[in-house]
């Protein structure tokens, strides 16, 4: 029963719960210039975002179609069910599980026109460092890499602002 409500009825709460706070955030954009640009020229990119970061991360997507990728543990499904209300595919595996897969699945959608969506620091880290796993995606897709993040405050009295940074990528 308890796993049933994980799956079943956590997702669907928790993208509400996730749009809603969008709806009550005053949300600017830092930097969406470059990616908008990449977008009007065709061309597709690898998101990366620290893992620790995630929550608000679907609002701040931009494009039309990516693929995230998440892990294969038990709270990857609530995740990747959580991740469908937002229009992303999945793609399941980490570099303890089921990750060549993943990468191999990951290089099909980066060749063929998708973006793709990482956490380069993953679930156990080391917290907020590059792994070389979103670097091997990049080279062997050609897309750029463009980190986002986002923060946010209280301003003031039932005021909260929301911003999403996307910063120029190099190379």
């Amino acid at each position: 029963m308890l796993n049933w409500m994980k799956l079943s009825v956590a997702p669907p709460l928790a993208a509400r719960t996730i749009r809603l706070l969008g709806h009550t955030m005053r949300m600017s954009t830092v930097g969406g210039e470059t990616v908008d640009e990449l977008y009007r020229q065709g061309k597709h990119i690898i998101i990366a975002f620290w893992h620790g970061r995630q929550l608000m991360m679907p609002l701040a997507y931009r494009g039309q179609q990516a693929s995230i990728l998440i892990s294969q543990h038990r709270d990857g499904e609530i995740i990747a069910r959580i991740m469908r209300y937002f229009g992303f595919q999945s793609i399941r595996g980490s570099s303890t599980r089921g990750g060549l897969r993943a990468t191999r699945q990951l290089l099909k959608v980066g060749r063929n026109g998708g973006d793709l969506v990482v956490t380069p620091d993953g679930p156990k880290g080391p917290a907020c460092r590059v792994q070389s796993g979103v670097i091997y995606l990049a080279k062997a897709t050609g897309l750029p890499i463009i980190p986002l993040t986002f923060a946010c405050s209280k301003k003031k009295s039932f005021q909260v602002g929301i911003a999403f940074r996307f910063p120029i990528p190099v190379g």
